[in-house]
């Protein structure tokens, strides 16, 4: 039953997943055609001082609420989940009006001073409420996923997506006349009405989860134990549920207000540096909204589907880890690092094959085209780096990853001042190659020092890469001339394309014995079961 309810909560979350990007990136391109490529620029500035806050708002807030709701669920201690949510929800309210008052009455001072751009602080202001509700839901989260139940999350989330796309499609359309400022505000008070709906939602849940538990204790509890008396032992416990909690929180929240602030510093950067290129900044922030608002959420659609390998193999890895079962470990390992190898070089051959077509079928434009053409050959990286930071967190490697990415961001920041004022937007793609190999191949090396797997590059690079190559070749000397001959629609070539190509690249990996069936097999959680007891 336990092994039932871990696919069935890996189905609900991948499902979730995909529903969210593919809503996500149908949103961006909707908001894209309403406010343009400068209004999306300055809604990726909006978005960078607004992840710092949220960083700072809820860092460290869900881990901790799972650990402490975890331990209190196995000691069976009576009314202890209530009291470590109560512990826990202070926290999260007093770091969210902080954060928010913070956020609300520096907005001027932030548009003015680091943005560079005054529209924002309109925008900023908006959104400075949403960071207690977030901070809550942080925390309600993190109490679901201690009693291992991912339906209110995903629901939530569905929920909150909802009515975000309905504020914004309400708001929009009579916003945008005034400008970009204006339609930015729209676009974020959908975020702001959201957060607030999301964590309604998730309170009525969590009340309902939280009397069927106490119900649940109170039936198992013996007549004989009495509950705590004194309100002396009762505050000694509430202050060592209070140290807990700090101690969890502290040092997740050290690490990512620093990493998030080193992140909002390069972004702010980026057009800052590119309207010293260009020498005009409604340009500047176009090329940038391009990039980073419309053509990234396009590259990291399709890591939804590694998002399912995720939730499937990254907590048995660190069970593997935690009881010693190095042998079990290093084939984990390796099934998750061939499957998103595979899978990562299919997505950005796709990508960098039909880059010209996705960006004038998404967007209508050439120049997102051309960014696509080149951030497709990184999606391997990318998705490597994404993957393999979460082994390493799992094998307890959060400092390697930690210090890892501190060198990424100084190092970006550094190349972004030295670059882009002199090579514009190509400058800022060579920081991005060059990170991405970085990050990817540091992280890389790490996670085959720990667990001791042996290279196959082979296997791993070598049979994919060619096996897209002739997969790519025969597309376009097989289905190409067809498409021209009964002129398809652009949307109909790129998707018979896609769908060719990866047909027949499947078709190779299985041929070159990249990948079998029986790897596929093994991937799900029922068939490992059976292997694990005879790995001593």
């Amino acid at each position: 039953m336990a092994r039932q309810s871990y696919v069935k909560n890996a189905a609900i979350l991948t499902a979730t997943s995909l529903i969210l990007r593919a809503a996500g990136m149908l949103f961006r391109i909707y908001i894209a055609g309403r406010i343009g490529a400068e209004g999306m620029g300055l809604h990726q500035l909006i978005t960078t001082v607004y992840t710092m806050a949220t960083t700072f708002a809820t860092g460290g807030l869900s881990v901790a609420a799972t650990r402490l709701c975890a331990q209190m669920m196995a000691s069976d201690t009576r009314g202890g989940v209530r009291r470590a949510m109560r512990a826990a929800l202070a926290l999260a309210l007093g770091m969210g009006i902080a954060v928010a008052a913070a956020l609300f009455f520096g907005a001027h001072a932030a548009s003015d001073w680091w943005l560079k751009d005054e529209r924002a602080a309109l925008s900023l202001r908006i959104l400075a409420p949403s960071l207690p509700f977030m901070a809550l839901s942080a925390c309600l989260r993190g109490f679901f996923m201690a009693l291992r139940k991912v339906g209110p999350n995903a629901r939530a989330q569905l929920f909150e997506q909802a009515v975000r796309i309905a504020v914004v499609a309400l708001c929009l359309d009579s916003a945008s006349p005034y400008g970009a400022g204006a339609a930015c505000a729209a676009v974020v008070l959908g975020n702001t009405v959201s957060e607030a709906a999301s964590w309604v939602y998730m309170e009525i849940c969590w009340r309902r989860a939280l009397r069927g538990l106490e119900s649940e204790q109170e039936t198992g509890h013996s007549r004989a134990s009495p509950r705590p008396k004194g309100g002396e032992m009762h505050g000694n416990h509430h202050r060592g549920l209070t140290r807990k909690l700090l101690a969890i929180v502290a040092p997740i929240w050290g690490s990512g207000a620093l990493t998030g602030v080193l992140r909002a510093i390069e972004n702010v950067m980026v057009p800052t540096c590119l309207t010293l290129y260009l020498q005009n900044r409604t340009a500047a922030l176009g090329a940038y909204g391009a990039l980073k608002g419309m053509a990234m959420p396009v590259i990291f659609f399709p890591f939804s589907f590694l998002a399912t390998l995720s939730t499937l193999l990254l907590p048995e890895i660190s069970e593997a880890h935690a009881q010693g079962r190095r042998g079990a470990l290093r084939t984990l390992v390796e099934r998750v690092l061939l499957l998103t190898l595979v899978l990562s070089i299919l997505a950005g051959g796709l990508f960098t094959q039909f880059a010209k077509e996705l960006g004038l079928w998404l967007y209508k434009s050439e120049e997102i085209g051309f960014y696509l053409t080149v951030l497709g050959p990184l999606m391997p990286l990318m998705y490597l780096e994404s993957m393999v930071d979460g082994v390493l967190k799992g094998l307890g490697e959060q400092l390697s990853s930690f210090r890892y990415a501190a060198v990424d961001s100084f190092l970006r920041i550094l190349l972004i001042a030295l670059l882009v004022p002199r090579l514009g937007m190509k400058g800022f793609l060579f920081v991005m190659i060059l990170s991405n190999l970085l990050t990817s191949l540091l992280n890389f090396a790490r996670l085959l020092r720990v667990t001791e797997v042996p290279v196959r590059w082979m296997r791993w690079l070598v049979k994919p890469v060619a096996s897209f190559l002739l997969a790519g070749t025969a597309c376009r000397f097989i289905l190409r001339p067809l498409a021209d001959r009964f002129s398809f629609p652009l949307p109909v070539w790129t998707v018979a394309g896609a769908l060719f190509t990866a047909l027949i690249y499947a078709l190779c990996i299985f041929l070159t014995g990249c990948m079998s069936v029986k790897d596929i097999q093994r991937m799900m959680p029922k068939k490992r079961a059976a292997e694990n007891p005879s790995k001593k």
